[in-house]
């Protein structure tokens, strides 16, 4: 664990000098990716056309995206990297960027077996995870219905209880519209899929699932055995209350709450 602490203490120091210079075109993502042995495809997963990119080589960590995200948008500044000592893969879950809907709504359980099918398919028995926000919840399930396949964990900014939020983050899921979805969020899915109606199916069952979130039972967390990096900003959404809770109940965890907002110390 003291080693995913200095990968992310240098990844911190790395993104905020990056945020100052915004250099990032899909010329200079394509030289990265010609730089990282980068390789992307489609796998059939439980009636998905499940998007997938592979960066590197190593031993596997996988990155999960959060809500009304996409590969890129989340990890772009991330991956080159992680990629440079580990084997990175990245998926696009149920209706997110380039992965189909196959019309049913979405769970973070659900997508857990999701992702655990995505590794089987790519012949990869057991890896470490990162999840970043609904992706950090989905890490919680895979640790739960699929030990087998887990190394350590990295839960940023992750939710597993209601109070783990302010009470007012409730009230504005329910009145969430895609007018009011965050505009790099839409301009990121209209990038890798044009296509409106798409962009709606996603934000539709995001937000129903949040406003259907019900709490991981603290059996269930306290049943995570492999080692837990459990990751907030000190003015995140996720509340420092919430991660301390977390954090008690992971008994191989360790906690740390960084300088900034929902995912600034990931770019």
């Amino acid at each position: 664990m003291k080693q995913i602490l200095v990968i992310f203490s240098l990844a911190f120091l790395v993104f905020t000098s990056c945020k100052e210079k915004e250099t990032t075109t899909a010329d200079k993502m394509e030289t990265i990716t010609d730089n990282l042995d980068f390789k992307s495809g489609y796998s059939e997963v439980n009636g998905l056309k499940m998007y997938y990119e592979l960066y590197g080589q190593g031993k596997p960590l996988v990155l999960i995206h959060g809500g009304g995200s996409t590969i890129q948008s989340n990890f772009e500044k991330v991956i080159p990297l992680f990629s440079k000592n580990r084997k990175v893969i990245a998926m696009e879950l149920q209706a997110h960027g380039r992965t189909n809907d196959r019309n049913t709504e979405t769970s973070f359980e659900q997508d857990a077996d999701d992702v655990a099918i995505l590794l089987k398919n790519l012949k990869i028995k057991s890896a470490d995870f990162l999840g970043f926000s609904n992706g950090g919840t989905t890490t919680l399930q895979i640790a739960i219905r699929h030990p087998e396949i887990v190394g350590k964990i990295i839960l940023a900014s992750a939710l597993a209880k209601r109070n783990g939020v302010p009470d007012q983050f409730w009230g504005f899921m329910e009145q969430a519209s895609l007018e009011n979805m965050p505009e790099q969020l839409k301009e990121a899915y209209l990038k890798v899929s044009p296509d409106l109606n798409g962009l709606q199916i996603m934000h539709d069952r995001d937000a129903k699932r949040m406003v259907n979130f019900k709490d991981i039972p603290d059996e269930q967390i306290k049943s995570i055995k492999v080692p837990t990096l459990i990751i907030i900003g000190d003015k995140d959404v996720i509340t420092p209350e919430h991660a301390i809770e977390m954090h008690r109940q992971i008994a191989n965890s360790q906690l740390a709450i960084i300088p900034g907002g929902h995912g600034d110390y990931i770019g």
